[in-house]
């Protein structure tokens, strides 16, 4: 199992705790992630809204792509997956920065593409925010085009969206063939999608045996076109304490819920824009990306056992969320990662 974790650049994940003590800013972004690749952590997702989606709009947040261009200059060994959606950015401009980036991490970065669902930040931004399965349309002839660039010169293409002539990039990236395109979504035009253009299919929160459907679902679609295995990775929200009952009352202090909270504002919205398998409450939109419904709530034994589980669904990554970030990934890490390692080495 890999350990991902979602950089904090919103200040946090919970809707219903307004200070989770992770400032907004450069300086605590930059120390979380040097510090996570030391203990254990292979991967950090950086997340694209221009509006803060947790503690609400009014509410500071980072660029995600000039924070990515930093980290991969204070960082050695952390994978960088960007966030990026197609609405705001042309294929041909994105294919370029995104290869510069890769050469100042040295292979380093890779996308998560998302097709936009806020369509409020669209109209605040002056962009065009089209309906769900023109979003996907627009984001296959996206993809086509950044793969197009990065693996070759001359290229040309004219589709419903996009249209380029004769475009040449270079320096092409380092990594090979491309730097990987992660995504995800539960409608059947993403799944057709993802499974056809990317390499890695990331999952919202959900029991083992949820993902497990999912891994055969996505595996069987990708079967159909004759391509290589997919990865997988899972969403969670994780507590690990001592004791069951320590964390089962912080799981009970982050969903009591606030449905005045600042970032409840756009929960309708988010509803209306996705399509997703199965309805979400309010207890479930308090932590971001359905994550307490993963279940890494529990001693550091019950967290491992839960690993394992999603590890023999088929996941191979797991996105985390901790709060406060810092504080936790170092427990995680004592408890969970180096705890694991330990004993695999005690066995073999």
């Amino acid at each position: 199992m890999r350990y991902g974790y979602w950089l904090p650049v919103f200040g946090g994940w919970l809707r219903n705790v307004e200070d989770e003590q992770m400032e907004v800013s450069w300086s605590y972004v930059s120390r979380l992630a040097r510090r996570s690749e030391e203990i254990g952590f292979d991967l950090t997702l950086i997340a694209e809204l221009n509006l803060n989606d947790i503690k609400g709009p009014e509410e500071p947040s980072l660029d995600a792509w000039s924070t990515a261009a930093a980290l991969a200059a204070v960082t050695h060994r952390l994978e960088l997956m960007v966030a990026v959606r197609p609405t705001f950015h042309n294929p041909a401009l994105l294919a370029k920065q995104a290869a510069n980036i890769d050469h100042i991490s040295n292979g380093r970065i890779s996308l998560n593409v998302v097709s936009s669902w806020w369509a409020d930040e669209a109209r605040k931004y002056g962009v065009h925010f089209d309906q769900h399965d023109d979003r996907y349309a627009r984001t296959s002839e996206w993809l086509d085009i950044v793969d197009k660039a990065w693996k070759y010169d001359h290229v040309t293409y004219e589709g419903k969206y996009y249209k380029v002539d004769d475009l040449i990039l270079q320096p092409k990236p380092v990594s090979r063939p491309r730097p990987v395109f992660y995504a995800g979504g539960e409608s059947e035009a993403a799944k057709n999608l993802i499974s056809q253009k990317c390499d890695a299919y990331v999952m919202h929160g959900d029991p083992p045996e949820k993902i497990r459907e999912k891994v055969r679902d996505l595996s069987a679609r990708r079967e159909r076109w004759g391509l290589p295995p997919m990865q997988f990775g899972v969403a969670a929200y994780a507590i690990v304490r001592d004791t069951e009952r320590e964390a089962r009352e912080e799981l009970r202090r982050i969903t009591d819920v606030q449905q005045n909270a600042a970032g409840y504002q756009n929960y309708q919205q988010w509803l209306a824009n996705t399509q997703l398998e199965q309805r979400v409450s309010l207890e479930d939109y308090s932590v971001s990306n359905r994550g307490l419904r993963s279940g890494l709530v529990g001693t550091p034994e019950q967290v491992a056992e839960r690993i394992a589980e999603f590890e023999d669904a088929g996941a191979d990554l797991l996105l985390l969320q901790f709060s406060p970030q810092l504080e936790e990934m170092e427990r995680f890490s004592s408890q969970v990662i180096r705890a694991g390692a330990r004993t695999l080495a005690r066995a073999v």
